[in-house]
């Protein structure tokens, strides 16, 4: 792959608290397709997403796109660069409306982009337009991951990283929040998901890579692991989270 369809990590290290996190990981995210990133809680995901995303500093390694370098760079020129991220947690202005929430998430953009990017994001989520004038803490659960993925899209990323997208979500919810991000990708996003239950990221995903210890200790094509699920058994094991395989399982996959 070239870099002018891939977002490439490359040994990349980070630190928090002096103590090292991640350590030396390299992963692809082609354009147009959704790769996903599985783990325990603690390997280094979003660690990894919020370094990428210009959040926390790397100690080594490198970010780059297209051939330019995001390395180091600040969160706003990331964005600017086309590289969108959903931490965990969706961090929106709980006081301001689901509106003024997309306005300030494209305030960067020309009026006339910002006002195609939100037009796109409410394609993607009609269910917001019923919810347009609601102030961002009444929201729920699910309503409000989706304005966190709205705020997101709406600018029109060449990639997009979501950690975590149903957190406390019932499976239902996070059937109505899948739809847009096959989308996304069908339209030629990139798209890195990170995603508790394993089965929805494979089901997903084209591509996948598990991290264990701020290491990546497998890489290879969903299929596979939709296919083999003992082979993320001893990942999560270790950090005794075998439920997560166990609904890959059961799910029939």
């Amino acid at each position: 792959m070239t870099d002018a369809v891939t977002l490439k990590i490359e040994d990349l290290r980070v630190a928090r608290g002096g103590h090292p996190v991640l350590h030396g990981i390299s992963l692809e995210i082609p354009a147009g397709e959704v790769t996903t990133l599985l783990g325990p809680n603690g390997a280094g995901k979003s660690t990894m997403v919020l370094a990428v995303g210009g959040v926390l500093r790397t100690s080594g390694g490198s970010v780059s796109l297209n051939g330019s370098s995001l390395t180091r760079m600040r969160p706003e020129q990331v964005r600017q660069a086309g590289v969108a991220i959903v931490p965990e947690g969706r961090r929106l202005l709980p006081e301001l409306t689901v509106e003024e929430n997309l306005r300030v998430a494209t305030y960067a953009l020309s009026h006339a982009d910002a006002k195609t990017g939100i037009e796109y994001a409410c394609d993607l989520f009609p269910h917001l337009q019923t919810r347009w004038k609601a102030v961002a803490r009444t929201l729920s659960g699910g309503e409000q991951q989706m304005v966190v993925l709205a705020q997101a899209l709406a600018s029109r990323p060449k990639f997009v990283l979501v950690d975590e997208l149903s957190l406390g979500l019932a499976p239902v919810i996070v059937q109505r929040l899948i739809p847009a991000l096959e989308t996304a990708a069908k339209e030629g996003v990139g798209v890195l998901l990170i995603e508790q239950f394993v089965h929805v990221a494979l089901g997903l995903a084209q591509t996948a890579y598990v991290i264990e210890g701020g290491r990546i200790v497998h890489h290879g094509t969903a299929a596979d692991l939709r296919a083999h699920p003992e082979r993320l058994h001893s990942a999560y094991l270790l950090r005794g989270q075998q439920v997560a395989v166990d609904a890959l399982t059961e799910s029939g996959e």
